[in-house]
């Protein structure tokens, strides 16, 4: 068999050689950056200066950067340590968001999975009690840009803070956390080629976290536990690279949009959600009708293309995609969908493979119905 062909971006980049050198590197290195020994100060100056990185890639102040165990750790941490008294959140969040607060309001979107910045409007009004308002910056299963500097002017009228989920935005669209306004974000380093494990909330307000880990002063206070230096060195060392190619990144988006137009060639009852709304340049969810998710990702995988049925934290279960149950898709269709995520490694031939092996799986199933 040729080589496999990666797919799944989305799910989890592929690690930077040179990101990988750097997890080395501070390994071997070792010693604990809160000592104040001179290996223990060379391990504390590794981690600033991957901080400086990290904030250089979202347009964020280093020192309002806190590093965690991944972007699900951020958003529990935004989240939960609020100390809001109401928490809205879209309907399309990650699951770490939507599972942070048992009692937190949902926020509609419409068909193109875009959250409605005017139902955000009405629920803040004549609401004096302090709310938390959390809208993620991209989708990770469509791809769907959201209006977050609308959520945020919106929620700054109305006395709202509000929190971003950044992960699947940062290194493959220009993020600006000034620009956007959000009180906080979300990041992954996994998600751009850094190592798993790790990742960051990026507080506008340094000194606003609440400590979701206790135990220890690490971080300024709000991250209890010794540093993962390896891994946060490895995470400076992706967030550099990442946003010194994000021009790079965008012209994914050609090979995406050819990619769909062959698709639906094949097959013209075929279709792609939310492409008419904004999306990321490598994310691409199409409706194969009739054949399942689940039997779309097998067969890809027998044919050595690695693809997704939609977030990596749904894995392994058969249910209803929430994302598109929320943009109003049918079962019968929602249950047919394929996330195809490209990245910096994916080639035109990779594409014409993958195209090759979804429009053989159509012809056979189209004779199974027939």
């Amino acid at each position: 068999m040729s080589a496999r062909v990666y797919l799944d971006y989305n799910a989890s980049a592929p690690v930077w050689p040179e990101a990988a050198d750097a997890v080395d590197e501070a390994m071997r290195a070792g010693a604990n950056a809160s000592s104040i020994h001179a290996p223990g100060r060379a391990a504390r100056a590794r981690i600033e200066d991957a901080r400086e990185s990290v904030a250089r890639l979202v347009g964020a102040d280093p020192a309002g950067i806190v590093f965690t165990g991944g972007g699900t750790e951020a958003n529990n941490q935004a989240i939960r340590c609020s100390g809001a008294e109401r928490v809205l959140v879209s309907a399309i969040e990650h699951e770490s968001v939507l599972s942070a607060d048992e009692k937190a309001e949902i926020l509609p979107v419409d068909p193109e999975g875009v959250v409605d910045p005017e139902a955000l409007d009405r629920a803040l009004a004549g609401d004096a009690r302090s709310a938390l308002v959390a809208v993620m910056l991209a989708n990770n299963e469509t791809g769907v840009i959201q209006p977050v500097a609308r959520v945020a002017e919106i929620a700054r009228r109305r006395g709202a803070r509000v929190h971003c989920d950044a992960v699947q935005a940062a290194g493959k669209i220009p993020v600006d956390a000034a620009s956007l306004g959000a009180d906080s974000y979300a990041l992954s380093a996994h998600k751009i080629g850094g190592p798993q494990g790790v990742g960051a909330l990026v507080l506008r307000d340094p000194d606003a976290a609440g400590r979701l880990i206790h135990g220890g002063g690490q971080e300024r206070g709000r991250r209890a536990g010794t540093e993962n230096v390896a891994g946060v060195v490895g995470f400076g060392r992706a967030a550099g690279i990442v946003g010194e190619r994000l021009e790079e990144f965008a012209r994914l988006s050609a090979l995406r949009d050819a990619m769909e137009a062959e698709l639906h060639a094949v097959d013209p009852e075929a279709w792609t959600v939310g492409d008419r709304a904004p999306r990321l340049p490598n994310t691409s969810m199409t409706v194969m009708p009739g054949c399942e998710s689940a039997a779309q990702v097998i067969a890809m995988d027998l044919d050595g293309i690695a693809v997704s049925a939609g977030s990596a934290c749904s894995s392994g279960r058969i249910r209803l995609p929430y994302v598109l149950e929320a943009m109003g898709v049918d079962e019968a269709a929602a249950m047919c969908a394929l996330r195809v995520s490209l990245g910096w490694w994916t080639t035109p031939d990779e594409i014409d493979r993958f195209v090759a092996s979804w429009a053989d799986l159509r012809r056979r199933t189209a004779r199974r119905v027939a």
